[in-house]
Order: C-alpha cells, then structure tokens, then sequence
C-alpha cells in the first residue's frame, strides 16, 4: 500500500490524534502521581505527608465537659496547640482562625475552630468574649503525649510551642500547617480549595 493513498492518510492521522490524546494523559499522570505540581496550584502551607491519622481521644474542655471522640471527624479543622493561658502568637491564631471562618461565608459551617490547650487551661473569660465557638480540648503532654507527637513543629521545637494553625480534614488526618508569620490570605485560599474539592464534611 503506497504512503500517499487516502487510507493511509486517514490511518496516520488517526494514530497522531491517539499519540497527542494518551500522551497527554500519560504526561499528566505522571506529573500528578510523581508529586509535581504546577506553580499556580501550590499550597500555601507545609503539606503533611503522608497525612497522619489523630487517634480518637476523650478529651475534656476548658470547662470540665467531656467531648466526644469522634469530636474532628464529619468537619474540616483549623486547629492550634499551646499553652492555656494563650500568648501574644496563640491569640493571632485564634483570631486568624475565627477570621478565616467567617470568611468562607456559606462555608463556614463546614470548619470548626479547636485550641489543643496543653498546659494551664485556660484563660476562659478571654477564649468566651473574643471566640465564640472555639472547642477547647485539654491535652496532658506526658498522658497524650503520642497525639501531640502528631503535630509537626521544628527540629528544636514542639508542636506546644511552634505556633503554628493545622488543618485536619473531617476524617480525622492532620494534613497541613501553617508557621507564624505565614500569609492568612494563603491559608483562606488553601481551605477554599480543600472545601470546593472536598466530597466530605
């Protein structure tokens, strides 16, 4: 069969259009699975990974009620993990974090605020006045200690005292975090994101 004839043509064609189809999607998946990631859709914060999974906990709140276990399952988490008597950093978290909520407008609904208060807790006449709806949940560092181990800080510093805002997706996986001083614009675009894609919480 001569290279000119139509059949050969239309066949050659055929196989070009199949090339640049699978091609692509060949390129895309191992550009997506290989963990490249285009400039334009990086995160703002540090990705945890792998994502680590928080144990279910009976934790008790600043006021001495029991939370439920399961109490960062079926919603996204912005969560802090200091001290109780909450410093300088701690109170540009929770103020961060509430402004980042109301920010997501009909969203909001699907977010929940929690201080992991480690130690003193806590100053409640400040946390009830200035954060309405903030869970407060009391770790003990030597009796949960395994859980605080979850929450990435430094190679010198503890989570208890890195200030950083976590994420925790509504699973109950730590996934993110965000160092002081990082943009809150960025972590309001991530979690718009995480919540457009999400089919959970």
């Amino acid at each position: 069969m001569s290279a000119d004839t139509p059949t050969w043509r239309a066949r050659r064609t055929l196989l070009m259009l199949l090339t640049l189809f699978f091609g692509s999607l060949a390129a895309a998946a191992l550009l997506y699975y290989g963990g490249f990631r285009p400039g334009g859709s990086t995160s703002h914060g540090d990705l945890i990974q792998p994502a680590r999974q928080l144990p279910n906990l009976v934790l008790l709140t600043a006021e001495d009620q029991t939370l439920d276990a399961e109490f960062l399952r079926s919603k996204w988490s912005l969560g802090y993990v200091g001290d109780g008597t909450c410093n300088a950093r701690c109170r540009e978290a929770l103020t961060l974090m509430r402004q980042v909520q109301l920010a997501l407008g009909k969203d909001s609904e699907r977010v929940q605020r929690v201080f992991f208060a480690t130690r003193q807790c806590c100053d409640q006449q400040y946390l009830r006045t200035e954060h309405p709806g903030l869970i407060t949940a009391r770790l003990d560092e030597v009796a949960d200690r395994p859980m605080l181990e979850l929450f990435p800080g430094t190679a010198s510093t503890p989570a208890s005292e890195a200030g950083r805002i976590y994420i925790v997706d509504p699973l109950g996986n730590l996934m993110m975090s965000y160092a002081p001083g990082a943009a809150p614009k960025g972590l309001l675009n991530d979690l718009k994101k995480l919540l457009h894609l999400s089919r959970i919480g």
